[in-house]
């Protein structure tokens, strides 16, 4: 089995269909000089064969894997697993048309005991070895092992009660090393020789990702849009690069042009001094812009240079994924953005404006798309909101509130509306946002995996909502302190990020000067645009 290296301006191009869009984009990143950390791919068709138990499936894999590792380590002058200068990966999916946040990831893969020491003497930072290594046991466990997250999450809490902090960023380094070997302690007894084998941590993770084709969400989701065509998931490992290593370090999340309302400026997520799961999962929330500027001050001049470098290259809105490293920036990955209806017809009524594709282009991009349908809302006489989050899908919804994806499937099956409202933005909940008019959640980005879902879905989503407090397990919440109950009707507004008590009325419109452009486009109207980029 080959495997497809990724690394500078001589990278081959690859296929999609063979390893992936995501490594195949990042493929194309390389050729264009683009920071891209060094790689190499397993392709799709191993899926269906790690699945299967084939025979000679894990062989294969276990030659992949150490040709790669072999690739990397020449090309970075690290070695996996090392106690001087480790090489650190990542283990991510992709299959040929993107599901974000369906497929399995594991970071910080090779990061044993010794690893750890070679951290701390090639950086000189106990606190970024410590923090790899505590994130590592919380990745595999979890997605490797199938461990109780909310078990290693409780110590993590604890930890941080007892130390006084506001989160586990403020966690000082003796801190960590101490959540770090708590946490090893709750799961040695199942660990089976793999904390301190590199080696075994990069199969298993390997092998996870690919058996993560099968999980209940990811079937959800391919269903849900007709991806059940789709042959399975490659694997990508990459030179793992470290956004954790303090506050001129981060990881975030930017969509060239705003994938809710379609506007012309960039859209950027950033939490400093975190990893890239910190952002996608929904679970920390993004810093203020005034805080990436002073602790970053060129990033969002060098990040605007690269989204109009990539729209440009791929004729469409990209959805990215960076890491700055002690002020270096690293993209590690882009996508076309999933987008609401709204926006997309906007997006393809300013590219052809920008003549970046063509009319029938743009037809094409719009096919799937109810144009009789499409409507911008309003509400009438709202008066003051209940409370207030972050917008991260256009649009305004009513419903009956619901607190977990079955209380939203129950409800809906009777014929009501629904608002899913969560604590946070997990895309286990696929199934629920699927029937639900509306979401909403206590924490998490704009940029986060299942906003993206709820851009796709068409549905209104808020999040971070700080007055939201949700007892899943008791199936009720509390709204800036207001009790609420399943089945209770509320109202929110996308666009604004603004909540309300009750069923409130909503006003409809239609984006008629857009929506004649696409009438001339179909009757021939207007010269064929000259597309600017392949």
């Amino acid at each position: 089995m080959s495997i497809v290296c990724i690394f500078g301006k001589n990278t081959e191009p690859c296929s999609a269909e063979t390893v992936g869009a995501k490594a195949a984009n990042l493929a194309r990143m390389a050729t264009l000089g683009l920071p891209v950390p060094p790689a190499f791919v397993l392709p799709v068709e191993l899926c269906t064969d790690i699945i299967a138990n084939r025979a000679d499936a894990e062989q294969r894999l276990r030659d992949g894997l150490r040709a790669g590792i072999r690739f990397l380590e020449q090309t970075t002058g690290r070695i996996f697993g090392d106690h001087r200068r480790p090489l650190l990966v990542s283990v991510r999916s992709g299959a040929a048309r993107s599901m974000p946040g369906m497929l399995d990831t594991v970071l910080n893969v090779g990061c044993t005991s010794a690893a750890v020491r070679g951290l701390i003497r090639s950086t000189g930072r106990p606190r970024l070895a410590f923090d790899c290594r505590r994130r590592f046991i919380e990745s595999f466990s979890e997605t490797v092992l199938g461990f109780d997250a909310g078990t290693l999450a409780a110590r993590r809490d604890e930890l941080v009660a007892h130390e006084g902090v506001a989160n586990d960023r403020d966690l000082d380094s003796e801190a960590i090393a101490r959540l770090a070997t708590d946490e090893q302690a709750l799961v040695e007894s199942g660990s089976d020789g793999w904390l301190e084998d590199a080696e075994a941590q990069l199969m298993a993770a390997a092998r996870a990702v690919y058996r993560s084709w099968s999980s209940e969400r990811a079937q959800t989701y391919r269903k849900l849009q007709n991806l059940e065509h789709l042959r399975g998931t490659a694997v990508t490992v990459q030179t793992m690069v470290f956004g954790n290593g303090g506050l001129s370090s981060g990881a975030g999340v930017a969509f060239s042009r705003d994938p809710s309302t379609g506007a012309r400026q960039p859209m950027i997520d950033l939490v400093l001094d975190a990893q890239g799961e910190d952002v996608v999962s929904g679970r920390r929330m993004p810093d203020s812009e005034d805080a990436i500027a002073r602790a970053l001050p060129t990033l969002k001049e060098e990040l605007g240079a690269v989204l109009r470098q990539l729209e440009q290259t791929f004729g469409d809105v990209q959805d990215v994924e960076f890491t700055v490293e002690d002020g270096h920036l690293w993209i590690l990955q882009t996508r076309a953005a999933k987008r609401t209806p709204r926006a997309a017809l906007r997006f393809a009524v300013d590219f052809v404006r920008e003549r970046v594709i063509t009319p029938d282009e743009a037809l094409e991009r719009l096919a799937d798309i109810d144009l009789e349908q499409l409507v911008e809302t309003s509400l009438v006489a709202a008066g003051a909101p209940v409370a207030t989050g972050i917008g991260a899908s256009s649009g305004i919804a009513t419903g009956r509130a619901a607190f977990d994806a079955d209380s939203a499937k129950r409800l809906a099956a009777s014929g009501e509306p629904v608002i899913l409202m969560r604590p946070d933005t997990s895309t286990a909940d696929v199934a629920g946002f699927a029937v639900a008019a509306g979401i909403v959640t206590s924490v998490g980005a704009r940029t986060a995996h299942a906003a993206l879902v709820a851009r796709q879905l068409g549905r209104p989503c808020i999040v971070g909502c700080r007055a939201l407090e949700v007892s899943v397990e008791a199936g009720c919440a509390t709204l800036a302190g207001t009790p609420l109950g399943s089945g209770d009707w509320v109202t929110i507004d996308g666009d604004r990020g603004h909540l309300y008590l009750g069923r409130l009325e909503i006003v409809t419109t239609r984006p008629d000067a857009e929506l004649a452009e696409v009438t001339a486009w179909r009757k021939g109207a207007t010269q064929p645009g000259k597309r600017l980029s392949a």
